[in-house]
Parts: structure tokens; C-alpha cells; sequence
């Protein structure tokens, strides 16, 4: 797919309003460091450093759907205990909605205390989980007002998800009415299931996310393959009377089937730390995604990007538009490198004048690279945020310096710079100056070394009329690429004399 589509559509999600019924938690994490081994039994001593609290479940993926710029309105169930007071913070810290969650009597705060080791003081490792939890249905009364506070919001949300780890919340009757109720209000469903054998009761929701796992023990048959993922896609669609299915393949990726599609839409290698969250991830994605108008490839493929930044992270983490999009960019770079076309470069620099980054904008012909060169774009760098380079191409140097140069053409030159870390983007121009390429680049800071002082800049009084800054460089004496070709050719003629 498009990297300029992906791009576009996650930095016009807006702020649709998401529906989340499910069960909340809170992860607890008490971060200790493991120094012996006790005298009383077999078993590690941990000092403890410090403790931590997050949302887990459902409570995840509120906080994921908020920090993507959405709202969540939350509505599912909490204890009368501390637990339930740590969690309602942290839902309202996220910005979500808490007015739906309710406290009820004889349910404790589903916690998930993991005890950390720290070797050394900060390689972390997982050495046990406690959870506190009751997973007996809801009293009638208590899954009447949360029916009711379902009803209240669900007109007011553009999309409906239910996050089920089978706690007692969802059960079955209970989820049928809600799907129910959103099909009479026009509005879609996801559902990210449980571990079971059976989804009778998410029947007529609009689209489902079980894992390798979960998609097993619900069809019967072990998905091993990218073929057994598409029978099973199928046979979960036609039995659940689903518009569609998204299988999460771990490191494969994903499996997409609609009526119109079957598709396997692999993932990029990760590095991965921790798979906590990454299903919470998802549905936050492709529910935020799909609520802003994305179709069910753009979305998926989006909600497969920020899953796989999410499992590079330790423990339940959330993921920003902004790293989604500079993943998008930095893949797109990978395959095209830091050179790109004028269309290309203006496409990628729309997103970092949406960001309200500094953008510094340097020209030049960059021959043969010297240290002076490198203290220059280090310059450059420490201007603003996004450094692009207008690079002379071969017919432009040939103009200004003559017919015996560049002695690299435009391709090696811009190879060079792109190996540089000071440098974001190369855009390679054809004109005598660099006018036209500043015009459309707009740049806040625009640099030429100090030699240029007396000359007049290219561009000082378009830069200056936005608002923005010419700064002049300081240069490193004796260092050009001319006085550095003089001396290759004095040691070559040397060479031949000899």
C-alpha cells in the first residue's frame, strides 16, 4: 500500500468518539532488584525498588484509543477497593470517560501484580504474576445499569468495541443485546475475543481479532499455516455472520477476510520485548482507524505498524500517531532512501509542517565530501528539527563550476549524504540556484556558511517574509572541495612524474 495513504490517513483521524465495554484492569508491577537467594526456601529475595500502576484489558486499550487522538468512553465494572480508585485515575490521566464505569459490590479490581527482577539495576525480568480477580457473572442488577449506561451512550459514539477476557462481564445474552442495540444505530462493532471454544455470542458483530491461539480453539484446528488462517477466517465469518476477520499472526502478521477480501498482510522483523498489549493495540487501531472513515486494508495496516512498535516496548505500552508516522516514513526511507523527487520530498515535509517542527534548509554541490562539509550540516542539524539538502545536480554543478565537474555524479554525491546523520532529506534540483526548491520546501531556518555573508543569500527575503531565519555558518579554514581536487591533482601529477 501507498506510504503517502497510510500517512495520510493516520494524521486525519480527527477525534471519533469509541464505545468501550469490556472488562478493566490494572496491571500492577513492583520492579525489585533479585540479590540472593533466601535461607527459608529455594527461592529469590527481592528488594523492591519501586511499584508502578497501569491499566490492563480493556483499560489498555482506553488508554491506547486516546493517545491515538480519539475519545473512549468507558463502560464496564470496577470494585469498592483501592484498586478501583488507581484505576479511575488512571483512566481519567489517559483523558478517557469513566462515567460508565461502575463500582459493584463482591467484584473486586481484576490486578495483575507481576513481580519484576532487576539484574544490575535495570535488566528487567518477569518472575511471577498474582491476580485478584472474580470472575462470576454480573447480578441482574448491576448488568441492567450497565445496560443502561450503554444505551445512553452508544447514540452519541461512532463505533462500538468489546474487549472480552471472559471475567463475567460479556456473557453471552448480555453481548447479544449490545450488538443488537448498535445494529439498530447504525453502528459497527469490533470485538477482540477470549480464549474459548466458543463465539456464539459476538453473532452479528461487525468484526472480530482472535490471535493464532484463539482462532485454534475456536474453529477446532490448529492455525499453523498463512492457508489454515484463510479457512478459518472463512468459517468464523460465515458461522458469526461477520463482515470481517482479522487474524493476528504474531511475527506473520495478519490474516484479512471480508466479502470482497482474503489477504495475508505480513509485518515488518521486530525486535520483540514484550507481546503484553499488543491485542489491545490492535483493536484500539482498527477501531479508531475504521471510525474515521479508513477501509479495512488502510486500517489494518495501520493497526499492524503500531502493534509492532507496541511489542518493542516492555509491559502494556501506548503508541502515538507520531511514532506511527515515523515508522511509516522511516520504512518508506528504507526502501527509497533520504533522496527523493520534489513530489516526494513535499509529501513527507506536509506531515513535519503539521507537527510544528523546524524545518533548515541548506543547498550546495557537496563534491567530494570533506570534514568541513560535515561541521557544516552539523550546523545545519542544530538549527531545528528536519535538515534538507538541495543538491546540485551534475548539469547545475557543471554551471558553476565548469565542464570538468562534478568529479562524483548526483547519485554517488547524494549517497554520501543520505549516509549522514545530520541529513533528513536530499532533493536533487536542476536550476543555477536553489529558489524555486526553497519556495516549495518553505523552510523556518535556511543555512549558507559564512562566505555567503557579502554575496547575498538565495532566498533570505522569501525565508525572512514567513517569519523564519537565515543563519550563516562558520566554515573550517582551508577546507573545500576545490583546494581538496587541487591537491589530488598535484599528487597525481607527482606520481607521474616519478
Amino acid at each position: 500500500m501507498s506510504y503517502t495513504k497510510l500517512l495520510k490517513a493516520v494524521t486525519n483521524f480527527g477525534s471519533p468518539k469509541v464505545l468501550l465495554v469490556g472488562d478493566f484492569m490494572l496491571d500492577s508491577y513492583v520492579y525489585g532488584d533479585a540479590l540472593r537467594i533466601s535461607p527459608e526456601a529455594p527461592v529469590q529475595v527481592l528488594k523492591v525498588v519501586k511499584r508502578e500502576y497501569a491499566g490492563g484489558g480493556a483499560s489498555s486499550v482506553a488508554a491506547d484509543i486516546t493517545t491515538l487522538g480519539a475519545k473512549c468512553i468507558c463502560a464496564g465494572v470496577i470494585g469498592k477497593d483501592t484498586n478501583g480508585q488507581r484505576l479511575r485515575k488512571i483512566l481519567l490521566d489517559t483523558g478517557a470517560d469513566i462515567s460508565g464505569l461502575l463500582e459493584v459490590e463482591n467484584h473486586p479490581t481484576i490486578t495483575k501484580e507481576r513481580i519484576i527482577g532487576l539484574a544490575q539495576h535495570r535488566h528487567r525480568q518477569q518472575l511471577l504474576r498474582v491476580d485478584e480477580e472474580c470472575t462470576d457473572p454480573l447480578s441482574e442488577q448491576d448488568t441492567r445499569r450497565l445496560l443502561d449506561v450503554y444505551q445512553n451512550q452508544l447514540k452519541a459514539c461512532d463505533i462500538v468495541c468489546l474487549q472480552d477476557y471472559n471475567k463475567g462481564i460479556l456473557m453471552p445474552a448480555f453481548c447479544q443485546e449490545l450488538i443488537s442495540l448498535a445494529q439498530q444505530a447504525g453502528k459497527k462493532v469490533l470485538v477482540d475475543p477470549p480464549l474459548d471454544h466458543d463465539y456464539a455470542k459476538f453473532t452479528g458483530a461487525t468484526l472480530v481479532t482472535p490471535n493464532r491461539k484463539e482462532t485454534s480453539r475456536a474453529v477446532g484446528f490448529e492455525i499453523q499455516t498463512v492457508a489454515d488462517a484463510n479457512k478459518a477466517s472463512q468459517i468464523l465469518r460465515d458461522k458469526l455472520q461477520l463482515e470481517t476477520v482479522v487474524i493476528t499472526l504474531d511475527k506473520e502478521g495478519a490474516f484479512l477476510r471480508t466479502a470482497a477480501i482474503a489477504e495475508h498482510i505480513p509485518t515488518l522483523p521486530r525486535n520483540v520485548y514484550d507481546v503484553t498489549g499488543a491485542g489491545d493495540m490492535m483493536l484500539a487501531m482498527l477501531a479508531v482507524a475504521i471510525a474515521a472513515g479508513c477501509d479495512e486494508m488502510t486500517s489494518l495496516q495501520l493497526a499492524n505498524i503500531a502493534s509492532g512498535i507496541e511489542v518493542e516496548k516492555f509491559g502494556v505500552a501506548t503508541v502515538s500517531v507520531d511514532e506511527i508516522v515515523n515508522e511509516i516514513i522511516s520504512t518508506h526511507k528504507g526502501k527509497t532512501g533520504k533522496v527523493l523527487s520534489n513530489d516526494e520530498l513535499i509529501r513527507h515535509l506536509e506531515y513535519h509542517h503539521q507537527q510544528k517542527e523546524t524545518i533548515v534548509f541548506t543547498n550546495g554541490c557537496f563534491d567530494v565530501l570533506h570534514r568541513g562539509h560535515i561541521d557544516y550540516l552539523k550546523f545545519c542539524k542544530e538549527q531545528g528539527d528536519i535538515v534538507v539538502v538541495g543538491l546540485n545536480s551534475d548539469s547545475s554543478v557543471r554551471q558553476l563550476k565548469g565542464p570538468e565537474r562534478p568529479i562524483n555524479n548526483q547519485h554517488d554525491r547524494g549517497a554520501v549524504l543520505a549516509a549522514l546523520e545530520s541529513v533528513d532529506y536530499i532533493c536533487v534540483f536542476e536550476e543555477p540556484d536553489p529558489l524555486r526548491l526553497i519556495e516549495q520546501v518553505c523552510p523556518d531556518v535556511l543555512v549558507k556558511g559564512t562566505d555567503w555573508k557579502d554575496k547575498g543569500v538565495i532566498g533570505r527575503e522569501f525565508v525572512e517574509s514567513r517569519g523564519g531565519r537565515v543563519e550563516l555558518a562558520p566554515l573550517v579554514d582551508g577546507k573545500s572541495s576545490t583546494s581538496t581536487i587541487e591537491k589530488m591533482k598535484n599528487v597525481n601529477g607527482n606520481s607521474e612524474g616519478k
